[in-house]
């Protein structure tokens, strides 16, 4: 959903709605309440060319300033973490994960074989529109999402609680032969950077997919499925 104009702006950004980002024209100023408000919640404001704004808009009446309201409500991390815990279930760690496509891909997975939900950045991440809910099958709404500012420090929160953090990446364990707790965060970094560094020195153990061919790399939502499914296995006791 997108509002445009400062008013109308100001106002979404006072309400309850979840925002993904506020677009802001580069030639023109941002009204000092929309920065108050964006600092206040902690909602990313992005200096764009005046042309995307008015596209995304569809007018050019926008007064250089648009808000991109998410189609979903986000939940708070504790509640992720806590259901996970209950449940001795699983939630997916999306680290900078841009495409959309493998957004909704992983997303799906993840409801079909019985996860929680999602943990994802606020910044340098893929938002919840459109693409994702059509590529996840409309399993977006049956999912717990949440987005925070600092992985590292929400799933500093999540082992506290008592939970686990298994890092999917190469160089790591065999998947096929490690024991996989309950109660655990699958996480999954982006193509071109893999998973950061603050995650890996994080993780309670780093899991690899060995690889016979001669193409030595998964598509992050291929590589998403083939770990749920490892951890799903050691757990089929799971009651979701």
């Amino acid at each position: 959903m997108i509002v445009y104009g400062k008013n109308p702006v100001i106002e979404a950004l006072r309400s309850n709605r979840d925002i993904e980002k506020v677009l802001v024209a580069h030639d023109s100023h941002p009204p000092h309440q929309v920065i108050k408000l964006c600092a206040k919640r902690g909602i990313k404001l992005q200096k764009v060319p005046r042309k995307k704004i008015e596209e995304l808009a569809g007018t050019k009446k926008t007064q250089g300033v648009l808000a991109i309201l998410s189609p979903i409500q986000y939940t708070s991390p504790e509640e992720l973490f806590k259901e996970t815990i209950q449940k001795g279930s699983f939630f997916l760690v999306l680290d900078h994960i841009t495409d959309p496509q493998n957004v909704g891909n992983l997303l799906r997975t993840c409801e079909v074989l019985g996860g929680v939900g999602a943990l994802m950045p606020k910044d340098r991440t893929c938002p919840i529109n459109e693409t994702v809910i059509k590529a996840s099958a409309g399993a977006v709404f049956y999912l717990k999402l949440s987005r925070v500012g600092s992985l590292s420090k929400a799933l500093t929160r999540f082992k506290e609680l008592g939970g686990w953090v298994i890092v999917v990446e190469m160089g790591g364990r065999n998947i096929g032969q490690v024991e996989m707790p309950k109660a655990s965060a699958l996480v999954l970094g982006s193509e071109g950077e893999g998973v950061s560094k603050s995650l890996l020195e994080l993780a309670d153990m780093v899991v690899s997919i060995p690889m016979y061919g001669k193409v030595n790399s998964l598509n992050v939502s291929s590589a998403g499925a083939i770990a749920i499914w490892e951890w799903l296995r050691r757990n089929l006791s799971l009651n979701t």
